[in-house]
């Protein structure tokens, strides 16, 4: 990054349906791996950046990210309304004019960092983080060119990079990704969907390329069984 504003989103605000009854009464990113909330985790990363200003877009029990706030002085909470009903393109739509003409890392909410150093890449372009796998995933995937160029956003594929859920934009790809998301919320039939998908139909508009990290730095965190692979505590759930 540049001297340009440097700015991250963490997108906090779903109901963590898949790891109840643990998110009965706490939102996920809020959930504790380790001793340390989720999404701290990856605000200790992004500070260690030196990420100006931190901006969670809460929802479901957004009254207890307050905390944050009150700890971390560059951190701004923003609430969507609309979680209940959207998808996570509705938690981007909130903050279009904030990521405009910025440089910006955007952040899943449940994601658990065990290396705070892969925010301190050099990122010389627009793109996704990525862990290499090797055979079938059906998880949502790159299809990239020789040169790690990202071709299509989609799920399942061979031997390819997966999604993390970290991604950078920088301050000439902000200002066509908030275009692209606010014309593409407005027709009801898109509410529903994920905001890469978005950026999928419209990587002719973009330069995306991925940015590979090992496999177990960066651990997306959706079901139980995935909870409890990191933090044994949570056996009793299962």
């Amino acid at each position: 990054m540049n001297n340009t504003k440097d700015i991250a989103v963490i997108l906090a605000a779903g109901l963590g349906k898949r790891m109840y009854p643990i998110t009965k009464n706490v939102p996920k990113p809020m959930v504790i791996v380790n001793g340390k909330a989720l999404v701290e985790t990856i605000i200790d990363g992004l500070n260690n950046r030196g990420i100006d200003r931190i901006y969670v877009v809460v929802g479901y029990l957004g009254e207890q990210f307050k905390i944050l706030e009150e700890k971390y002085p560059n951190l701004t909470l923003i609430y969507n309304d609309l979680y209940k009903e959207c998808n996570n393109i509705s938690s981007l739509y909130k903050v279009t004019d904030v990521i405009r003409n910025s440089n910006c890392l955007i952040c899943e909410g449940d994601l658990y960092i065990s290396d705070a150093q892969v925010f301190n890449k050099q990122l010389d372009n627009s793109g996704y983080f990525g862990t290499l796998v090797e055979g079938y995933s059906d998880d949502w995937i790159f299809e990239t060119d020789d040169n790690l160029k990202i071709t299509r956003v989609r799920k399942g594929g061979t031997d390819c990079y997966n999604m993390i859920g970290l991604s950078f934009f920088n301050k000439n790809d902000t200002k066509i990704l908030a275009d692209k998301i606010n014309e593409a919320f407005q027709n009801n039939v898109n509410r529903n969907l994920f905001w890469d998908e978005v950026v999928d139909a419209n990587l002719d508009t973009f330069d995306l390329k991925v940015y590979p990290i090992k496999e177990g730095v960066v651990t997306e965190i959706d079901t139980v069984q995935e909870l409890v692979q990191l933090d044994k505590s949570y056996l009793k759930y299962l």
